[in-house]
């Protein structure tokens, strides 16, 4: 029944390292070549396409049946199993970025193993995802599948359950995109021009999360990263990532992504097809000395050390059958868990005199994006088509109570629906906008980038009439303006929520779920107020390299809120990094720091109290300054906890640590960390600008002082 052909390889007591050291000696160059490149036979989620192809999942890596070796069968993507052909089979779990509004680690290690179940049993081997990408552009139109938000740190902290979540069901996880893909404008030709220290400060840290938790692949992606193809580029492959990261698995390009026979350089595996990593151009660079065999064989134990270390090897070699993709493998648990994932990131911007949560058996006016128009899902590689979808406007009917009536209106004509708002108890306005693979948002409106352009219109009719009954819930694929922030009663975001978002959204409106989630990017005033220039972002072309943009990273590190914090820019309209609140309050005592169990790691202790009336959860948030000479931000998020559901007067004791890799800066002249010396400030709080409590400490050559 094992996948496996026997062979001392079998044995499944020993480690992944020995049984592929063992397989790999027992395999012909043929053999090796063939696990270095798609199966052009199976080009992809085509059916039908020409009488060539064969029915495949995204990409597919031919099986070697003499020794057992599976099929490698990879598909999209990082939100969910995306199925051409059996469309609806298959949960559309929360984005990554939704997710990330989690700020919640056991929630994380759930939306994985939820994730890689299904992948498993649609026959998948290989999740093309999570996206870990740090959000610099605000614009990104990929925004939303990435986990990590604006902060390094977040991303570093929430991969490693995924990763774990995913590999648990024996399904091998792909980081993506290894690295600087942080814009859709010029994709396929901007290089990303950038310093040592930011790579490794800034947008390496999420992929370092992601080889702790033991990944057993990486995506190379389409740009450039100075002047060099991501897939060919051997700084940041063969050196960054798998000499000084210590990447043990293998890296496959993104589709078409290959420039050339680049195995030297770090790339393992050609997708979708074998333009260049094939054997016809592979074997002549062998004679030449081009390539070496050593190489070859790094690639094929990369490749199949992840297989084993997941458990991909010792499934039946039925489980990897594309007959599997036609099971509906969406489950009651599976549907539950995607409701209870998505009320757990759902953001309570504003809640001003109580508003929320909803009295019961009031008459609702549900007006917008609430029908069958919710938006629940962007588009591209990361879009899942839901197997059914719950409706904001069903989820709050089923809510509502007895005696409650419900009145919907679309939104279409402003001053009709403002009329009904004015006759209601409440006014809940569903707005949002989308983005996609492939192209960036053109602004952070909400009356861009959708078929919606009137919605801040829209607000603004209603809140005038409906005044502090008003509430709106945005559905958005990344930051985005509120102009009428001040002017409304309370406001819910979500970033693309899922097939159970219209559900969550109702049991977060009527305090069946406290909210707990926080912002995992800024939300800015204006459009105008983000860091990124035109040379930033999208890039200068370069009219005599065939148009090539050029990206210059020239904010360093001042992505994000770092940014915001530099040029002490206030928040009026807009919402501040990590800012979200609860149905109750939270209060912070009792600050402590100590010495780590290794030195120079510190410990950072204190209580959080639950000072309101209702049962709730709280993201504490732990800020460090660094020593003005080490040339950091004013405040970077080093360490959080998502408290476990407090009773109200209950108190948590959280102890957070600080590594001495926390309290280091990149040094480029001897290329590694540095740990700085100097007086360091210790902030934690409920978000970046609410800071409860801070101290401050010294780390020193000599003796070490703590206040």
């Amino acid at each position: 029944t094992s996948a496996l052909v026997q062979g001392p390889w079998s044995d499944v007591f020993q480690p992944a390292e020995w049984r592929t050291q063992q397989l790999v000696s027992n395999m012909t160059l043929d053999e090796k070549l063939l696990l270095l490149h798609g199966n052009p036979s199976q080009a992809g989620e085509c059916c039908q396409c020409n009488s060539s192809q064969i029915c495949a999942y995204t990409g597919n890596v031919a099986a070697v049946p003499r020794l057992g070796i599976p099929p490698i069968t990879m598909n999209d993507g990082p939100q969910g199993f995306r199925d051409f052909q059996q469309p609806g089979t298959s949960t559309a779990w929360p984005s990554g970025l939704a997710m990330a509004a989690s700020w919640d680690v056991e929630a994380m290690g759930d939306w994985g193993a939820g994730m890689g179940k299904e992948f498993h049993d649609k026959g998948s081997n290989v999740q093309l995802g999570p996206g870990l990408c740090v959000a610099r552009v605000p614009l990104n139109g990929r925004n939303f599948e990435y986990l990590s938000g604006e902060d390094p740190f977040l991303g570093y902290t929430l991969v490693q359950p995924t990763i774990k979540g995913i590999q648990s069901q024996k399904v091998v996880a792909n980081a993506k995109h290894y690295i600087l893909n942080n814009q859709e404008s010029s994709r396929q030709e901007v290089s990303a021009e950038i310093d040592e220290r930011t790579r490794f400060e800034m947008y390496y840290p999420p992929f370092e999360g992601a080889i702790e938790a033991g990944v057993g692949s990486f995506m190379c992606g389409y740009n450039k990263i100075n002047g060099m193809w991501s897939c060919e580029n051997p700084t940041t492959l063969a050196h960054d990532l798998k000499k000084v990261l210590g990447f043990k698995g293998y890296v496959v390009s993104d589709w078409g992504a290959t420039h050339s026979t680049s195995l030297m350089a770090g790339l393992d595996v050609e997708m979708p097809n074998a333009d260049w990593m094939n054997a016809e151009l592979i074997k002549p660079a062998l004679e030449a000395g081009a390539i070496t065999e050593e190489a070859i064989e790094e690639s094929v134990s990369r490749i199949l050390w992840s297989m084993f270390s997941v458990g991909v090897m010792d499934e039946p070699l039925s489980t990897w059958d594309w007959a599997n993709t036609k099971r509906n493998v969406t489950t009651d648990a599976s549907v539950a868990l995607a409701r209870r994932l998505s009320a757990t990131s759902t953001v309570l911007l504003r809640n001003e005199g109580g508003t929320l949560p909803l009295q019961m058996g009031k008459h609702i006016a549900v007006i917008g994006l609430a029908d069958e128009s919710a938006l629940v899902n962007a588009g591209g590689s990361g879009s899942v088509v839901a197997s059914f979808t719950s409706t904001p406007l069903d989820g709050i009917r089923a809510a509502a109570g007895a005696g409650a009536q419900v009145d919907f209106h679309d939104g279409s004509d402003v001053q009709s629906a403002a009329e009904l708002a004015a006759a209601c108890d409440y006014a809940i306005i569903f707005v949002g906008t989308l983005s996609a693979e492939g192209e960036d948002r053109t602004s952070l409106s909400i009356d861009s980038g959708s078929n919606y352009n009137q919605q801040n219109a829209l607000v603004s009719a209603v809140a005038a009439v409906a005044g502090k009954k008003t509430i709106v819930v945005a559905s958005v694929p990344g930051a985005v303006l509120m102009p009428w922030s001040g002017d409304v009663a309370a406001i819910l975001t979500n970033f693309m929520p899922g097939q159970q978002g219209g559900n969550a959204v109702a049991d977060v409106l009527f305090g069946k779920v406290n909210p707990s989630a926080k912002l995992p990017l800024t939300f800015p005033n204006s459009e105008n107020e983000t860091q990124l220039s035109p040379a930033q972002w999208p890039g200068l072309l370069d009219p005599t390299a065939n148009y090539h943009a050029y990206s210059f990273y020239s904010e360093k590190l001042l992505v994000g809120y770092r940014y915001y914090d530099a040029h002490n820019l206030s928040f009026t309209t807009g919402f501040p990094f990590g800012h979200g609140l609860s149905y109750t309050s939270f209060e912070y005592s009792g600050l402590t720091i100590s010495k780590g169990l290794a030195y120079p790691a510190m410990k950072v202790a204190f209580e959080v109290r639950n000072s309101g009336a209702v049962a709730g959860a709280e993201v504490a948030q732990l800020y460090l300054g660094f020593p003005a000479a080490a040339g950091e931000p004013p405040l970077q998020l080093k360490g959080f906890r998502k408290t476990k559901l407090l009773a109200a007067g209950e108190i948590q004791h959280v102890e957070l640590e600080l590594r001495a890799r926390d309290l280091s800066i990149w040094d480029s002249e001897a290329h590694s960390w540095s740990v700085v010396q100097g007086s360091f400030r210790a902030l934690v709080g409920s978000s970046s600008r609410d800071v409860r409590s801070a101290s401050s400490f010294l780390v020193g050559a000599g003796e070490e002082l703590y206040v």
